[in-house]
């Protein structure tokens, strides 16, 4: 049998763990529409375990009062029928999800470490970019069209090419 304690426990503890995943914080970190359906499912199963556990758990089976049924019934009945109770074994709950979901949920953890070490590069370059954009802005308003062509030669080479071939864009 099941005793009231353990099943409190299980419900405490994934009762607990349903509070201490970040889950919004995971979530924004997914880039792939594939991670986000695989996280959403896995949310849910979290989620109907979690509640399950709550619900099925947290009912303690009410008492047989076998005072009173001994009277109305007669003992010897009674006596055979509490026998074939109390020899009742409640399976222990084996937890057959979490191993299903323990590897998909750490491939989804990897994904999202190498989503964020990805997104971090790409803030790092656009930050490089903005600097130099800005950088440009104070300098184009004391450049030269020389120190222009410098940084960008192949706007002064198609300068030159329509020089050249006389091609003055009308």
């Amino acid at each position: 049998m099941m005793n009231g304690t353990a099943g409190k426990k299980v419900v405490d503890v994934a009762f607990k763990a349903g509070k201490t995943i970040d889950w919004e914080g995971m979530a924004k970190l997914l880039v792939s529409d594939e991670a986000r359906k695989e996280f959403a499912t896995l949310r849910r199963a979290f989620d109907e375990v979690n509640t399950s556990l709550q619900t099925k758990f947290s009912l303690e089976p009410e008492p047989i009062d076998w005072e009173y049924y001994r009277k109305g019934i007669g003992s010897r009945l009674v006596d055979m029928y509490k026998e074939a109770y109390d020899s009742v074994e409640v399976p222990k709950y084996v937890d057959t999800v979490t191993p299903q979901y323990k590897p998909k949920f750490e491939a989804l953890l990897v994904e999202l470490k190498e989503a964020e070490g990805t997104s971090l590069k790409e803030s790092e370059r656009l930050e490089k970019e903005i600097a130099e954009v800005q950088e440009l802005k104070k300098k184009i308003s004391t450049m030269t069209a020389d120190e222009y062509f410098e940084k960008h030669p192949e706007v002064k080479k198609k300068f030159d090419d329509e020089i050249r071939n006389d091609y003055w864009g009308y």
